[in-house]
């Protein structure tokens, strides 16, 4: 029988489940972290949660807190086992181990207009606000600037102290701060985008200067945003993870497995102080841009050039992926020829070696990370991560086939339906705009890439367009292997 998971039954659990050393009731918040999904809980919170366990950093505890539907659930769930969460490392091998992690200690209430989250972001010892949103989450337009016009910047402008938004909030609880003279806080991003700290900031100040410039110029001035690189590979969860779990003897009902690897790149900007992640294994540098650019281009971008073409020929999971010897053979040489090219070293790792580190991350069979949920998103993602490689290549004059087929896989992917026949289902917050496209460029491929909020000038690029063209149709009229066959007798 597998024990329900909570601090009163952590001495019930089985002997090989590693469970906190320090006493969770001697902890103090610093840290208000928003979006509690699994990444965070098997990054950020594990790293605070062992620098605890090494006597450390125990007023530097974490709140959790969110601002969506979905966010009150996870709340109930975890509150209901006092914010402990069951992390089970996979290794390649099929070894696993169980730790439970208790570097959070709390959820704020999620109600609308936000007050709670205003009301905790304010206190004086919260000192660091953090954020996992996702890539598409920051209020960008299509240029990579401040949307203010989105409807959520709209409403917060209109109502600060009453904001629907993680960022209203965030501004809200600052005006407080500064009027009640308790000083700034850091904000810290914890999505994948490259320059995460400088996109928090204009989103912040952005949203700020709508309604308050002086306010603006003061968390400019004041709060710091560092940028960061964060990796770990970590798949939903779902009937087979809270197995997981039980196997090991512990009723989790929101456990996270992960790969057994993690890095964490920050810059040391923190104007009210930080806990020193870097005794537990992060790393702090001036060049967190090279490590996010290898990260970013090289794993990020990796995932969406099989995820796509995954998702076409019912292909379950990434480590199925690369075990497709087609899928496998097009990862490897669109990675090493298209987009190595235009990545730099960082300290002990040439971009080949990372392609080969994550070629055997990518392959591990006990990580059931989706193509599903890797390909998630695709309209934040593929800008992100695939696009700004395209635009390097352009201007170098380097090959750009193999960019131009992940390409043209996203836009057959989100036609709707796979080669087999079964249905795709809704992925995408475009996913209307983008099926439209996708069914309009069956017949027309260039159609597809006149979406310019995701590929701006690019379908004006007639060696990029005209490969896309060749690749769609050849897609539509032959089949995804025919197209991986072709690219890979180049």
């Amino acid at each position: 029988m597998a024990t329900p998971l909570s601090l009163a039954t952590l001495s019930d659990l089985p002997a090989d489940v590693r469970v906190p050393s320090y006493d969770r009731g001697a902890l103090s918040p610093g840290i208000v972290h928003i979006g509690l999904g699994n990444f965070h809980r098997a990054h950020q919170a594990w790293y605070l949660h062992r620098l605890m366990d090494a006597g450390l950093a125990h007023d530097w505890a974490i709140l959790g807190a969110g601002v969506r539907p979905a966010d009150a659930a996870q709340r109930d769930r975890l509150l209901a086992q006092d914010c402990l969460t069951t992390l089970i490392a996979l290794d390649p091998s099929g070894g696993r181990s169980a730790e439970v992690t208790g570097s959070m200690i709390g959820f704020v209430p999620v109600e609308k207009g936000n007050a709670p989250l205003i009301a905790h972001l304010a206190m004086p010892a919260i000192r660091i606000v953090a954020l996992t949103v996702t890539e598409g989450g920051y209020y960008q337009t299509g240029d990579g600037g401040f949307d203010a016009g989105h409807a959520d910047m709209v409403h917060d402008a209109a109502h600060p102290d009453t904001p629907q938004s993680a960022f209203g909030a965030m501004v809200a609880a600052l005006r407080r701060r500064r009027d009640e003279g308790h000083g700034p806080f850091t904000c810290q991003s914890c999505d994948n985008l490259q320059n995460n700290g400088d996109i928090l900031r204009q989103t912040v100040v952005g949203l700020a200067r709508l309604t308050d410039p002086a306010l603006a110029d003061w968390i400019d001035t004041h709060c710091t945003f560092p940028n960061s690189m964060v990796d770990c590979i970590v798949p939903a969860t779902g009937p087979s993870e809270l197995a997981l779990a039980r196997d090991f003897g512990v009723a989790d009902a929101a456990p996270v497995t992960h790969e057994p690897f993690r890095q964490w790149v920050i810059e040391d900007r923190f104007c009210a102080g930080r806990p020193d992640w870097d005794k537990a294994g992060a790393t702090f540098t001036d060049n967190v841009h090279g490590f996010e650019t290898m990260k970013i281009r090289l794993l990020n971008g990796g995932h969406q050039v099989i995820a796509n073409v995954g998702e076409i020929l019912s292909v379950e999971t990434i480590a199925d992926c690369m075990a497709h010897p087609l899928i496998h053979g097009y990862f490897r040489k669109v990675e090493l020829e298209e987009i190595a090219p235009h990545v730099t070293a960082v300290p002990d790792m040439t971009p080949q070696d990372y392609v080969d580190l994550i070629d055997r991350r990518f392959a591990n069979p006990q990580i059931r990370d989706t193509t599903r949920r890797v390909a998630f998103d695709g309209s934040s993602r593929h800008p992100g991560f695939v696009l700004p490689t395209v635009r390097d290549a352009l201007k170098s004059d380097t090959p750009v086939a193999g960019l131009a087929l992940v390409e043209a896989f996203w836009a057959r992917m989100c036609e709707g339906t796979r080669e087999d026949g079964t249905a795709i289902a809704p992925n995408d917050p475009a996913w209307g705009d983008l099926q439209a496209a996708a069914r309009t460029a069956r017949e027309r491929p260039r159609a597809w890439l006149e979406q310019r909020r995701f590929y701006g000038d690019l379908g004006q690029a007639a060696r990029f367009a005209d490969a896309f063209d060749d690749w769609l149709a050849m897609i539509w009229r032959d089949g995804a292997e025919a197209a991986l066959r072709a690219y890979l007798s180049k």
